[in-house]
């Protein structure tokens, strides 16, 4: 049996957006968004990280993430402070990490509920392989 890849590439986009509007959903709870919430995440992972390096870690564009970061800002989750040259650095202020905090369980549930029916194994072995197709520069196929 040949697996059609349309197919499995649409599958992979289907789960993908339902986590998302899960995760929107649950989030929404903690007083925060998913995009949100991935960029408190990403701060929180590498403070003082500049605006590009965030966008990608959030996949989004420079853009993107430059507007987002501002409306986290103007709310006091994050303090957006002078680097080196033009580069300007991202690092969580408490109320940001209260809230990144606050999403943790949300996120937990969703996944747990969302993976259920996979085995440890099983989950690993997707894990892995999902590694093996999604290498870190993928726009050069």
């Amino acid at each position: 049996m040949v697996t059609e890849l349309e197919t499995l590439g649409r599958t992979i986009k289907e789960v993908q957006y339902r986590h998302h509007r899960a995760m929107d959903a649950r989030l929404a709870a903690a007083g925060t968004t998913l995009a949100q919430w991935d960029a408190l995440r990403a701060i929180g992972r590498t403070p003082g990280a500049s605006a590009h390096a965030l966008a990608t870690a959030t996949f989004q564009s420079d853009q993107a993430f430059g507007t987002l970061a501002n409306r986290l800002a103007a709310q006091g989750l994050i303090e957006r402070i002078p680097g080196r040259g033009r580069r300007i650095e991202h690092r969580l202020t408490p109320a940001g990490q209260a809230t990144l905090d606050a999403g943790r369980p949300h996120s937990k549930a969703m996944l747990e509920r969302s993976f259920a029916a996979l085995t440890e194994p099983e989950r690993a072995t997707l894990l892995a392989l999902l590694a093996r197709v999604a290498p870190p520069d993928l726009a050069s196929l």
